[in-house]
């Protein structure tokens, strides 16, 4: 199949998945709402459109909430396209918004440097963590995806110690640190939305990535582990250290992620379990095809579908819960490889067909 055809088979298998997605999400609907007719309106077009004209404020939160599960989307793109399954994207990110926290709390700074101190450290911290897995897989054959599953979970515990045992605020109602200072939040790019100037971070981030994984040799040889590790293995490549750096890459974005949603969007660390963007970005890299370019419109799809299911959950009285069915099924049809295998065979047989005729026509004319 060329890749033209491959591109254009990859983009309607991916539409009707969605569609299928959508789909069950509205029988669902009609099941469980009262008025299913609003809550459908609440779920694809409130986010946008209110009352006849464009709510911009429901329009920023949705770019606003974008942030996280782009850099952690571009992470599990990174550590996909080499074939390592790593779910480790969910810790890190919350490990970089904790050590950023940190860092805002108690190491005063100038008001221009503080953040970009903040943000730094919690993507190196989030590289570092992801090396555990990492190596366990190069160097004892570990499963990077249950090694990395659990490790979250190690991570989020940690942090609970620390937050409930030594950093907390005892002065508040609820378990949280101390605010951080001024000089470490990231502004907002619109006043008194949830964007903030990380939307344009990860904006630059995804291109860097998309420059660094389609135009650096270090990113060809990740995705060409990915296509065939044997090969790649045989061809002279360090496969070993490649992969380990590949799932370090994924890390560092993902802990950059953390502390651009901590500090952007919180005056305080008050995260008490794993805040999902890690489980959302694996969705964001499928939808994508592990292509970061579309990382960015993947996230505003799922930030568009979480927006309009905490309408429809406000103004409807349908569970919010509604975008994680839709994701799982998303998912599920995705990683599907039979699905639509009748129509990828009969692509490959009418190109093949169309290729033998344009070579015999050729070989006529060369005849003649």
């Amino acid at each position: 199949m060329g890749n033209k055809t491959k591109l254009m088979f990859e983009f309607v298998r991916g539409l009707v998945a969605i569609l299928i997605a959508i789909a069950v999400a509205f029988i669902l609907i009609f099941l469980s709402s009262d008025d299913p007719g609003k809550a459908l309106e609440c779920m694809l077009l409130r986010p946008i459109i209110s009352n006849g004209a464009f709510n911009v404020n429901s329009i920023l939160t949705i770019l606003g909430r974008m942030t996280p599960i782009i850099f952690t989307g571009l992470g599990v793109c990174v550590m996909f396209s080499a074939n390592q399954f790593n779910l480790g994207g969910e810790g890190t990110l919350m490990l970089g918004g904790f050590v950023a926290a940190l860092i805002g709390i108690y190491c005063p700074m100038a008001a221009g440097l503080h953040p970009v101190v903040c943000i730094i450290a919690a993507t190196v911290v989030g590289g570092v963590v992801m090396v555990i897995p990492a190596i366990l897989k190069v160097k004892l054959k570990v499963n990077e995806m249950v090694c990395s599953l659990l490790l979250n979970y190690v991570v989020m515990y940690i942090i609970l110690h620390f937050l409930n045992n030594v950093l907390a605020d005892r002065t508040k109602g609820q378990t949280q640190t101390l605010p951080f200072q001024e000089t470490a939040l990231v502004g907002d790019l619109v006043a008194n939305s949830e964007l903030t100037f990380g939307f344009i971070i990860a904006l630059i981030a995804t291109v860097l990535t998309a420059l660094f994984m389609y135009r650096t040799r270090w990113g060809y040889s990740i995705r060409m582990i990915g296509i065939n590790e044997s090969f790649s293995k045989y061809s002279g490549m360090k496969v070993g250290a490649i992969i380990v750096a590949a799932q370090v890459i994924g890390g560092m974005l993902s802990g950059m992620g953390g502390a651009i949603e901590m500090l952007g969007r919180y005056n305080t660390f008050l995260w008490k379990e794993l805040p999902g963007y890690g489980w959302t970005g694996m969705t964001v890299a499928i939808l994508a095809k592990n292509n970061p370019i579309f990382i960015p419109f993947a996230a505003f799809f799922i930030a568009y579908l979480n927006r309009g299911c905490e309408l429809m959950s406000i103004y409807a009285g349908v569970p919010a819960e509604m975008i994680d069915i839709i994701q799982a099924v998303i998912f599920l049809f995705f990683a599907a490889e039979q699905f639509m295998s009748k129509t990828r065979q009969k692509l490959v047989v009418k190109e093949t067909k169309a290729e033998l005729k344009e070579k015999q026509l050729a070989a006529e004319g060369g005849k003649a």
